[in-house]
């Protein structure tokens, strides 16, 4: 049942008749005009409230009605939004914002100081169960100075805070839309963005329109926008061919080829900060033993792997974070060298391997012809691994969600990993620190260095670059050499865009961005 129509708000019927007045006259005239974008996306989305999503797809079309105080540029550059400048204690613990003057949220309200403190009151409330809670949990207290300036102030040291105002989920909703809308602001979403909602349907399209009054002038620069959510990935290739879709992403990487080729059609393929590996379990034998960490690392050729997989776009990770991720070091990549694997295996105990499984986070076909090829790898070093492409609910039961080490089942777990903040931290900690084992985060290989520990907390301390480059090389060079995880690919971003189509892109993180969105 669509939870967009259930509601016993005052108002609520003439809302709908009204939208729905407006949705006709889009979909028999606006909605086949010159001037409509259809972009073919390839999942559902789980909500419009960025703060309560965790899938990088929902906060990406929700930039459409959406902006935050900070942003990226296509290289994931901080750039200035709502806020025009900011100054930061030396203790990396107190923000000072000043903030852009003459903005209007959607529904006519200013955009201001107090509306700033209103969202981070709302996500910083535990209370409010919102699945982006931990990224914003170490703020204590933000204090409105006066109407175009915030101060907020740290329970701890944090100095890349403002990176994560940068991410996608730190946007600025309309505080009277949240009193209006209380839990179900999800699906009535209102920003300062470009476009205003029209219409959601949980299970499929996702209608907005030219807002009139944003406070960039001549902006947008096109009247609708049509999201279309296209999960099967030959249906959306052919609306790229056809014409029906001016743009789609993801664009499967073995039918690019096939795609570049149609007149109509541009494919473009960009480095991206999105990083594939397999996590390996350390709390458990034979894990635990770093010469079989090594010997993974040498049992899997990783050129053959990006070609194999992912139609040769990607390329060998070269590091813990990958390159265009603000501190990243270049460690690697691990050489392909079976001979030395099957040395390290046997000095470590196991002349004739061993057993063990390999479970994917995903299941699309991508990911099973990855871990069909691990398997194939390891199998030639005597490693037998019995592979499994979880459902997202079995991924959260069985490893996201297991409270104990001890007891977790998880042994090698094929995932990726996007730093859309863009810096170190948000690339490291959640994935390798000791705090940052299930449930709390995601390091499901349990590692644990104190060492790299040391780094994190002390790089987030400082504000001096130099010092905290110093800090995510020592962390990264000791990650790198203690082999937590199976480093296998950084894959390439691909999408596709029509030829009329200008000025909107896929960010290195997966995100979108179309400030600049335009038909010829």
């Amino acid at each position: 049942m669509n939870p967009i129509w259930l509601s016993s708000k005052p108002g609520l019927r003439t809302w709908i008749a009204g939208s729905s007045l407006l949705f006709a006259a889009l979909a028999s005239g606006a909605a086949h005009a010159d001037q409509t974008a259809v972009m073919a996306v390839d999942a559902t989305f789980s909500t419009l409230d960025p703060y309560d999503a965790n899938d990088t797809l929902s906060q990406a079309v929700s930039k459409s009605f959406y902006q935050g105080l900070f942003g990226f540029d296509k290289d994931m550059k901080l750039v200035n939004v709502l806020a025009t400048s900011y100054e930061a204690s030396p203790d990396a613990r107190v923000y000072t914002f000043k903030l852009r003057q003459g903005v209007k949220f959607q529904d006519g309200t200013d955009f201001n100081a107090a509306a700033v403190k209103a969202n981070f009151d709302r996500i910083t409330n535990p209370a409010n169960h919102l699945k982006r809670y931990n990224m914003f949990s170490r703020i204590d207290k933000t204090e409105v100075i006066d109407p175009y300036t915030v101060k907020v102030t740290l329970k701890t040291p944090f100095s890349a805070f403002v990176n994560v105002l940068a991410h996608p989920s730190a946007v600025m909703i309309s505080p009277a839309a949240m009193k209006t809308w209380g839990k179900d602001i999800g699906f009535h979403p209102v920003g300062t963005g470009p476009f205003t909602f029209v219409k959601w349907d949980p299970a499929g399209d996702l209608l907005v329109k030219k807002f009139a009054g944003y406070w960039k002038k001549g902006y947008p620069k096109i009247d609708v926008i049509d999201w279309k959510p296209v999960v099967d990935n030959n249906t959306r290739s052919a609306l790229m061919r056809t014409g029906e879709a001016d743009f789609a992403f993801r664009i499967p990487f073995e039918q690019a080829a096939a795609l570049q080729s149609s007149p109509k059609v541009e494919v473009v393929a960009i480095p991206s900060i999105i990083q594939r590996y397999v996590s390996l379990n350390m709390s458990k034998k034979p894990f635990d033993d770093l010469r079989v960490r090594e010997a993974l690392n040498y049992a899997i050729n990783k050129d053959a792997l990006a070609k194999v997989a992912f139609a040769g776009y990607a390329i060998p990770s070269d590091g813990v974070l990958p390159q265009g991720v603000d501190y990243s070091v270049k460690l690697g990549p691990w050489p392909y060298d079976p001979a030395r694997a099957r040395e390290l295996l046997k000095a470590a105990g196991y002349p004739n391997g061993f057993e063990t499984t390999l479970w994917s986070a995903y299941n699309n076909s991508t990911s099973q012809k990855v871990i069909q090829f691990v398997q194939q790898q390891l199998a030639q070093v005597g490693v037998k691994a019995s592979v499994e492409a979880l459902e997202t609910g079995q991924s959260v039961a069985r490893v996201e969600s297991a409270r104990d080490p001890a007891t977790a089942p998880v042994r090698m777990y094929y995932i990726g990993w996007s730093s859309s903040t863009g810096e170190a931290d948000w690339g490291i900690t959640p994935l390798l620190a000791t705090v940052s084992q299930p449930p709390r985060q995601m390091n499901t290989a349990y590692y644990s260095n104190p060492a790299v520990d040391a780094d994190l907390s002390k790089a987030l301390e400082t504000t001096d670059r130099a010092q905290k480059a110093a800090l995510y090389a020592d962390a990264q060079k000791r990650v790198w050499a203690d082999a937590p995880w199976i480093f296998l690919v950084k894959e390439k971003i691909v999408y596709a865009h029509s030829k009329r189509l200008a000025g909107a892109y896929v960010a290195p993180d997966g995100s979108f961005n179309f400030d600049e969105i335009a038909l010829q």
